[in-house]
């Protein structure tokens, strides 16, 4: 399995810098996996695809403001570092530029001094460090006033809302990039849902490199995935399980409820309560367990995250909606529009 056999061609302009208002406004392309047939609708058109005793399966992590500017303490150099994973109170896995210039034993500043880190170690499988913290005060709450919204590097608009890079559900800090299949959803709709007979969900999945990180290797199946740490509390696998047992759907919002709840099945597709680090890769030929569809945006070529939707539909079939997708002028990433696949 070659990863430019996931490729497809994106106009630039179809990259969508802002995010739709209201929410639910957004586009929807509701794929159906039994007949190949494509439908072009709204996302407040998605309560019509949810049947009475469906789960709707969410990711309730929160974006932190992971991205910090400051400078190299010794040298006024600029740097900037992006918070990906905590290790423990102090410690933090990050990403840092220039990288060539932040040697462990090196000290960055923030805010004129308000923050400050040090680098303690190289971290080579993701081009990352181990980095310290150290203030005054409550870090959490220095971080909310240095630390800015990391959105991703194909969105070149300065984000006028800083909720809107965040879900309505969001609860757990942790996450160093939003799950965005759910930033369609407002409390309206999701109240609608509710009272169509769907229960809602709760997963946990922060986000980190694994999601994000290209793969660079020309087979596919050679690329190791960054591990993120996910949860599924016993109410939640008891509840999914009792969905599915007496008929109804487990229907993921994102690829990263999908691979919190694929770590946590067993090969039966029972999902057992935990909390773990995962560093699961889902693509074609992996068999998909514990979930019958998925709500989600248009990714990036040769991405993970098109790999674990081609798991589902299959390449060729992913890739013809795709190409759809294009053709229909539907807005792609992050702050773009949404599928349905059933």
């Amino acid at each position: 399995m070659k990863t430019s056999d996931f490729d497809y061609d994106l106009p630039e302009e179809l990259i969508a810098q802002t995010p739709v208002e209201p929410r639910d406004h957004s586009r929807l392309l509701v794929y159906h996996r039994s007949s190949g047939q494509i439908e072009h609708k709204h996302f407040y058109d998605i309560i019509e695809y949810l049947n009475p005793g469906d789960a709707l399966v969410v990711n309730e992590t929160k974006v932190i403001p992971a991205r910090l500017l400051g400078v190299k303490e010794d040298t006024g150099v600029p740097v900037e570092v992006l918070l990906l994973r905590r290790h423990n109170a102090t410690d933090w896995e990050a990403l840092v530029r220039p990288g060539r210039r932040l040697r462990p034993g090196t000290v960055c500043s923030f805010g004129d001094g308000l923050l400050r880190c040090e680098v303690l170690d190289n971290v080579e499988e993701i081009g990352g460090r181990i980095v310290r913290f150290m203030c005054d005060g409550v870090f959490e709450e220095v971080l909310d006033r240095l630390g800015e919204m990391p959105l991703p590097p194909y969105i070149h608009e300065k984000l006028q809302d800083a909720s809107r890079y965040q879900t309505v559900y969001a609860k757990q800090e942790g996450s160093a990039a939003a799950p965005t299949a759910g930033l369609h959803f407002t409390p309206e709709l999701l109240d609608r849902i509710r009272a169509k007979g769907i229960t809602v969900v709760p997963v946990l999945l922060h986000v980190g490199l694994g999601t994000f990180r290209p793969v660079k290797v020309e087979n596919a199946e050679e690329h190791v995935m960054h591990s993120e740490f996910c949860r599924v509390t016993p109410e939640a696998a008891d509840t999914l399980n009792r969905v599915r047992k007496s008929g109804g759907r487990i229907v993921c919002v994102g690829t990263t409820s999908v691979r919190t709840l694929e770590t946590m099945a067993d090969d039966a597709g029972v999902i057992r309560p935990g909390a773990k680090d995962t560093a699961i890769f889902i693509y074609p030929g992996v068999k998909i367990k514990a979930v019958d569809a998925l709500i989600t945006n248009f990714h990036l070529p040769q991405s993970t995250l098109l790999m674990l939707v081609s798991a589902l539909t299959g390449r060729e079939e992913a890739l013809r909606v795709y190409r759809e997708a294009v053709r229909e002028r539907y807005r792609f990433f992050s702050f773009g529009d949404a599928m349905f696949i059933e």
